[in-house]
């Protein structure tokens, strides 16, 4: 239940019927049985009434009518006035099923096997249920000392500290793994992956969470296995989730490989830790740089006499931090801003035809050396492509930028022709088919990676230059040499099998509810009008880029390069069209010249290598330490046949980048001569 309406369509004692006739009907209650409380909420500089509702000491859920606006200049009616509703189907679940615990009526199946596992009673234990209706009194969020609370409810119920916690925390524990494991299959079935920055880190955290009460209370259980659980349970309402339980598997046992490794390296560093003062900031550095818990340090402190406070909302601050330092890192770049007042948005016209180059246009407004016409054919900087370049009227186009709904043009000189002038303009083709080619290259990239390494992979950035461009993807782990080149493969597959390429535009629900919201691979399209780009079903997104009409005119598609640039992410460099062509034709002459001062073929180019680097390294030691060695010892006649990147292979052997491949090998070839004449005179 939602509502975003004019003052004079605002109908507030409608949608308090409303939410009225559901408790009644929806839920079954009478009237005596419901509690309304009128309160009022505020934030983001915004305020109104809120009624909440209550039932059997439960609040069901809250409306909150956004009425004001509070500024500077006092307290006014917001234009538009909005129904802010909050109701968690899983609380009414819960309350309708009239269970102990929200856990069993939400995933009563997946609850069943976690007790029997771990050998923990459910609610039906006469304590736990005494406990219960105090639960609340421990939310972190709402009290200042959590060691206070415990102590108040165990007075309430005349049991000790120390008993009610042996009783109640296994159970906590339980509870947080099957709710964090079904918060990591919906999350990972979307595409985020656990990593060290913004939320991906959070999920990071509920994982290492769950993983170390497992281990702390000595558990025989898997968190892929449970993620399964879910997914059965919850098959009828989301089919996807069992779709996605191999991947799911493969992502959790390398980030569980990730967590236990961190945390052996840990262990070490815990005996000197706990002799030092320990704050709040050293337990967070410590987890966070070595996956240390800070139950771990205060457990072996505790052994040696000494006393460390762990916060209660220790997870949750790691969590916010890492948050923090994701923000602060989006510096985003600043255009001036131009004085656009009474201009109106330019008619948009590179969606048209990516072949169409020449135009006639109005020029509307000229301020300096930029100049906005009433449309265009030039396409600005966004979504990772560069600009187009060209001429207004014989005058050179150096960039091309979009402020608002408006494409700015800028000259390398100050306009000759004036406002109202009629222009003709015309687009460098060859750059325009370049990016063009190498964004659509990118789309189909993506398709591929998706279609090789699994449905978790997602684009998390991109760069469409002239030489090269990049796409980055969601990847928990860095590519092999066999995954690029089955991307690579799949990739020119689609490129010979000669797709169309459609764009089409289509208001946000619709393509949505069409596509799903795997359209959004470069992130969230703003406004409700999106236009969808199509290569047959192989790829289907949101992008407003410059798109080849078939696949077959992007040409030969070539990875250059993959590097992991932060966890979770993967960079892979490319070519495509005639970028590509240049390439390869530079990597015959970088393998002709290579094979010519090594004196091999092409396939025996890195066992050669590798063989003059560990001869030039013997004879600096031999005349580093005057010993003289016979000089047959330095011959290079190793003839090892490679199959693979020979280029790759060859880079990697010696540690450099190809445009200084034949410098380095020159380097070694000639520094390997002077050395055998100085061994020659010892």
């Amino acid at each position: 239940q939602h509502a975003f309406m004019p003052k004079k369509e605002w109908n507030q004692k409608k949608y308090f019927l409303d939410i009225k006739k559901w408790l009644n009907d929806g839920l079954g209650l009478n009237d005596k049985d419901i509690i309304f409380h009128e309160d009022v909420w505020a934030g983001g500089g915004n305020f109104g009434a809120c009624m909440e509702f209550f039932s059997g000491g439960l609040e069901l859920g809250n409306q909150v009518y956004m009425l004001y606006e509070k500024s500077s200049g006092g307290i006014k009616d917001l234009k538009l006035k909005v129904l802010d509703m909050g109701m968690g189907h899983e609380r009414n679940a819960w309350f309708s099923a009239a269970t102990s615990t929200a856990y069993d009526a939400v995933f009563p199946t997946v609850m069943k096997k976690l007790y029997k596992i771990s050998g923990i009673s459910n609610c039906n234990n006469k304590l736990i249920k005494k406990f219960l209706p105090y639960a609340s009194f421990l939310n972190i969020d709402e009290i200042e000392d959590a060691e206070k609370s415990w102590k108040d409810i165990s007075k309430k119920l005349g049991v000790g500290v120390e008993k009610l916690k042996k009783e109640i925390l296994p159970l906590a524990a339980l509870y947080s793994i099957a709710e964090h494991s079904r918060a990591l299959l919906f999350a990972l079935c979307d595409g985020v992956l656990p990593s060290n920055v913004g939320g991906g880190y959070n999920l990071r955290v509920i994982f290492r969470r769950a993983l170390g009460f497992i281990d702390k209370y000595n558990w025989s259980m898997d968190i892929a296995e449970i993620c399964k659980w879910h997914a059965q349970y919850l098959k009828p309402l989301f089919p996807e989730l069992v779709e996605n339980l191999k991947e799911i598997k493969i992502i959790l046992d390398v980030e569980k490989k990730k967590y236990y490794s961190t945390k052996q390296k840990g262990k070490n560093l815990i005996a000197n830790v706990v002799k030092k003062k320990i704050g709040v900031d050293e337990l967070i550095k410590l987890y966070d740089s070595h996956g240390i818990q800070p139950e771990l340090i205060k457990k072996a402190a505790r052994k040696i006499g000494k006393k460390i406070d762990v916060p209660d909302n220790f997870y949750a601050r790691v969590a916010m931090l890492h948050e923090k330092r994701y923000f602060e890192s989006e510096v985003k770049e600043k255009l001036k801003k131009l004085n656009l007042k009474c201009i109106p948005d330019t008619k948009i016209l590179y969606y048209e035809n990516y072949r169409k180059v020449k135009f006639g246009a109005k020029v509307l407004k000229i301020i300096g050396n930029n100049v906005v016409l009433d449309r265009t054919y030039f396409y600005p900087t966004s979504g990772g492509q560069l600009h187009d370049i060209g001429f207004i009227d014989g005058q050179n186009v150096v960039n091309v930028f979009k402020q608002g709904g408006v494409v700015i043009h800028v000259l390398k000189e100050k306009a000759k022709f004036k406002v109202g002038s009629e222009i003709v303009a015309e687009i460098n083709f060859e750059q325009r088919k370049q990016l063009t080619q190498h964004h659509t290259a990118a789309h189909i990239i993506n398709a591929a990676a998706r279609k090789i390494l699994g449905k978790h992979v997602f684009q998390a950035g991109a760069k469409k230059g002239m030489d090269k461009a990049h796409l980055d993807i969601t990847h928990y782990d860095n590519l092999s040499e066999g995954e690029v080149k089955e991307i690579e493969k799949e990739a020119n597959k689609i490129v010979l099998e000669d797709i169309d390429v459609d764009s089409l535009f289509l208001d946000k629900d619709v393509a949505e509810k069409k596509y799903g919201l795997s359209i959004y691979q470069g992130g969230a399209v703003p406004g409700n009008n999106l236009r969808i780009v199509k290569i047959g079903s192989q790829d289907i997104e949101a992008c407003g880029g410059t798109h080849v009409n078939h696949t077959s005119e992007v040409g030969k598609i070539k990875i250059i390069k993959t590097s992991k640039i932060q966890d979770g992410i993967i960079r892979i460099e490319f070519s495509a069209g005639k970028s590509t062509k240049a390439k390869l034709k530079q990597r015959e002459a970088l393998l002709k010249e290579l094979g010519k001062i090594l004196r091999v073929s092409e396939s025996e180019i890195p066992a050669r290598a590798e063989e003059l680097f560990l001869k030039w390294k013997k004879a600096r030691k031999c005349v580093k330490g005057g010993k003289k060695v016979a000089l047959k010892e330095f011959k290079l006649d190793v003839q090892k046949k490679f199959k693979g990147d020979v280029v790759l292979e060859t880079c990697n052997l010696l540690n450099t980048q190809p445009q200084h491949l034949v410098n380095v090998v020159l380097k070694f070839d000639k520094q390997l001569n002077e050395l055998k004449e100085k061994i020659q005179k010892l």
